[in-house]
């Protein structure tokens, strides 16, 4: 019993060691851009993926959808919100493009943090994690339709946070939760 506990907590250190940075990117996302607050979502996460380890068949799909459910459980105890600070001004690579970069990631980082928590998780579902509309709806407990019209809302909001965005952020791609249909005459 021993070795079956010992290679179960191997393996989970090995999973924790390879995709923490990838889990922590869409936990930060998912919080607003507050790193802190990813990193205890990811922490929290992670702690309740461990002790059903043995039983999980795919890890990182898993470990997202926990990560998912703690961030809907957040917005629905509609926790305050938390102001972001930053310690210093992101250092440019020494190019005109990526200081500009820079700046740019830290003004669209501040704009979804003033996004309600549901429409930033949308945003982050939709785009960041590249999922179909009917795996938003399914994953949130909600219809396609209220998927497309807070996607809708939300690239709205965050145009008008960044307007130097406006046409550089795409309005929602076309829905592959369909297969296309011909139409003939």
């Amino acid at each position: 019993m021993d070795a079956v506990h010992d290679s179960g907590a191997e393996s989970f250190r090995e999973f924790v060691a390879s995709r923490s940075s990838a889990l922590l990117k869409t936990a930060v996302l998912l919080s607003g851009g507050d790193r802190h607050a990813g990193e205890d979502l990811l922490q929290n996460a992670l702690i309740k993926v461990a002790g059903k380890w043995s039983r999980v068949e795919d890890p990182e799909a898993y470990v997202r959808q926990v990560l998912y459910r703690q961030q809907i459980g957040r917005w629905r105890l509609k926790w305050p919100r938390r102001e972001v600070s930053y310690g210093e001004v992101p250092d440019s690579a020494g190019t005109e493009g990526g200081a500009s970069s820079a700046e740019l990631r830290v003004v669209v980082r501040e704009a979804l943090g003033r996004l309600t928590a549901r429409q930033r998780t949308v945003l982050v579902l939709r785009y960041f994690e590249d999922l179909p509309e009917a795996d938003v709806a399914r994953l949130l407990g909600c219809s396609v339709g209220t998927v497309r019209s807070t996607t809708h809302r939300s690239l709205a909001r965050l145009r008008a946070l960044v307007p130097e965005l406006g046409p550089g952020i795409p309005g929602p791609p076309p829905s592959r939760d369909y297969a296309p249909v011909e139409v003939r005459p």
